[in-house]
């Protein structure tokens, strides 16, 4: 398994940073009343935020194309004066006299002198020493760390990607910023890969395959953020929710259903309510003033499911399984394709077990996502630990100290136990336990949040969860909320992406496409077509007046795996001209023998087309 690139690379860490101090440094050359805010480095280079005033018709003034090109060049004559990264300790006082006219940074260095946020507005444990760092004419308030001296970042290296807008804080009441990312490397041969990766990611970009392949639409009188599936996107669907039933059922999960809504009463209880609030849809208030909402997780109906009658300790693990339609009202500005929504389709189950149970529950689930990647031939991902903060306590997580430590000590031995790698993050628990959040990459190295695996000790207890143990005394159980297929939308995108389209047989929506060489071969297409059909196979004869060539062409572009051609020859020895997706050919197969072979494809779910 392949891990995080540390930040690690102290030294691409560095050179990424200073990269954003140089353009900073450039942009205030060009333009000179620019308020600054924040530049970190990022997963694979920096940004900086800017407020450029308003323009002479009252218009936030925004960068244009031009701008980024002149940012560039004037980065690359800071870069060739080699002028060093000089650090200095300051007091709060000579901080705000040194940016007197950066409101922003005013409001940063409040922060800082308080406690509890460092220079970029994130919580920290212990109140920050305030720093800078200068180079030649640009100084920022900053805690490094930084290359020694601009000539170390490779001018051939860089490039200024976009310009997008972002609220200050990311707080949309807060003003809106010009943020400019750029991408930085440490020589032009990285650089190249990762622009390569960028245009290979644009071909194989969700969105516009699914349009391309008929998989999916959005549509503004449905809705912002709520997919329409059609028929190619519902096979696609209906097949993942056929793996799912199968890998359950072999595991022992029981299936359940819920509705898609509920009185507000449920959330209260569970906690979402108030706290969640913000990413719910708004109440109805029906039947004299009860308030409904529709639901944003599917977590509270199982378990009033579990509660639903007695429990003893013989019934546990109780494994309860639903693919769940679930709404959730995400921001606008954050709405991406399939892979941010407001309606979702939830691979979802709860474990119901003993602490005696836990371990093995844990590990099981953990093993469905190493077969899930097996077979989507996913080999690069990271497993997180993701662990709560002592300052959160009573406020964004449960406040239980011993049980958190409890439960997250039993995930960290549970993953060691069983040898898988993971790495750990803190602060980035849910509410209510601990979880291993899944990292994985695309076949062209595309980072994707699929799922996640998680511990609850404090729902159960607000629910009356109880089960009898073997001395005849009432329990409250664990349980393991998991997902590891995530949501339809967000998983079809990855594997949109990821397959280029190009999906695995069992996956793609048309199968296998007959081509009759003309017209006089239709009748024996449409024999094979009943045929495939009636064995399972997803097959259509292309019977229209186009020419054999743009019949292959059409099926090539919706990236269907097998093109039958038939002519004389074929009807004659009931054989096909076999084309694959791939290029490949095998003329004169025997239809009985193609069938076979496909059928035992989509039955082993097997990546390869021959």
């Amino acid at each position: 398994m392949d891990k995080h690139d540390n930040v690690q690379d102290d030294q691409l860490y560095k050179l990424r940073h200073s990269a954003a101090h140089v353009m900073a440094e450039a942009v205030l050359e060009l333009y000179p009343e620019a308020k600054i805010a924040i530049g970190p480095p990022i997963d694979t280079g920096f940004y900086y935020d800017f407020d450029l005033g308003k323009d002479e018709n009252g218009k936030p003034r925004t960068f244009s194309p031009e701008d980024l090109e002149t940012i560039e060049k004037n980065m690359r004559k800071i870069i060739a004066g080699r002028h060093p990264f000089e650090y200095r300790e300051v007091s709060a006082d000579e901080a705000r006299a040194l940016f007197a006219d950066q409101p922003y940074k005013q409001e940063l260095i409040d922060g800082l002198d308080k406690g509890g946020i460092d220079e970029y507005g994130n919580e920290t444990d212990e109140k920050p020493v305030i720093s800078t760092y200068k180079q030649d004419t640009f100084e920022d308030l900053c805690r490094g760390p930084h290359v020694e001296h601009t000539g170390q970042i490779p001018p051939d290296a860089f490039k200024l990607m976009s310009v997008a807008g972002a609220y200050w804080r990311g707080d949309e009441h807060n003003p809106m910023l010009q943020r400019i990312y750029g991408t930085a490397w440490r020589n032009k041969k990285e650089l190249r890969a990762h622009l390569d990766m960028l245009e290979e990611a644009r071909k194989r970009d969700h969105r516009k395959l699914g349009r391309e392949l008929d998989i999916f639409i959005f549509d503004e009188e449905v809705g912002p953020g709520l997919p329409l599936w059609l028929p190619n996107g519902t096979i696609i669907v209906e097949q993942l929710e056929q793996l799912a039933w199968e890998m359950e059922h072999e595991a022992g999960y029981q299936q359940v259903r819920s509705p898609h809504l509920t009185k507000e009463d449920l959330f209260l209880r569970s906690g979402h309510l108030p706290y969640y609030s913000d990413r719910m849809y708004p109440a109805m208030e029906l039947d004299g003033g009860t308030k409904y909402y529709v639901k944003p997780m599917n977590c509270p109906f199982h378990h009033k499911i579990f509660a639903s009658r007695p429990r003893s300790y013989r019934d546990l693990p109780i494994r309860l399984a639903e693919y769940g339609t679930c709404y959730r009202y995400e921001n606008s500005g954050e709405l991406f394709g399939l892979m941010r929504v407001r309606s979702m389709q939830m691979n979802d189950a709860h474990i119901y077990c003993t602490e005696d149970q836990f371990e093995q529950e844990f590990m099981a689930v953990i093993g469905l996502y190493l077969k899930y990647f097996k077979l989507f031939d996913i080999e690069k991902y990271v497993m997180r630990l993701s662990l709560h903060h002592p300052k959160g306590l009573g406020k964004k997580y449960v406040d239980n100290p011993r049980l958190w430590q409890k439960t997250e000590d039993m995930v960290r031995n549970a993953m060691r136990n069983g040898g898988v790698e993971f790495v750990e993050e803190q602060d980035e628990a849910a509410f209510y336990g601990p979880k291993i959040d899944v990292e994985i990459w695309s076949a062209i190295g595309r980072q994707f949040s699929l799922a996640t695996n998680q511990v609850d000790f404090a729902v159960p207890p607000r629910f009356d969860l109880k089960y009898v143990n073997s001395e005849g005394q009432e329990e409250v159980p664990l349980c393991i909320h998991r997902a590891p297929l995530g949501t339809h939308e967000r998983t079809i995108g990855f594997l949109i992406e990821h397959f280029a389209g190009n999906f695995p047989v069992w996956l793609a929506p048309q199968q296998v496409s007959v081509i009759p060489i003309t017209s006089d071969h239709n009748g024996y297409a449409e024999r094979i077509e009943r045929e495939l059909q009636a064995a399972g196979i997803r097959a259509a004869a292309d019977l229209g007046s186009d020419r054999m060539n743009a019949k292959i062409r059409a099926a090539q572009l919706m990236k269907i795996p097998y093109m039958l051609v038939v002519g004389d020859q074929e009807m004659e020895n009931e054989t096909v001209a076999l084309r694959r997706r791939d290029g490949s050919r095998q003329n004169g197969m025997p239809l009985a023998e193609f069938k076979a072979d496909t059928l035992e494809r989509v039955r082993t779910r097997s990546l390869s087309l021959a």
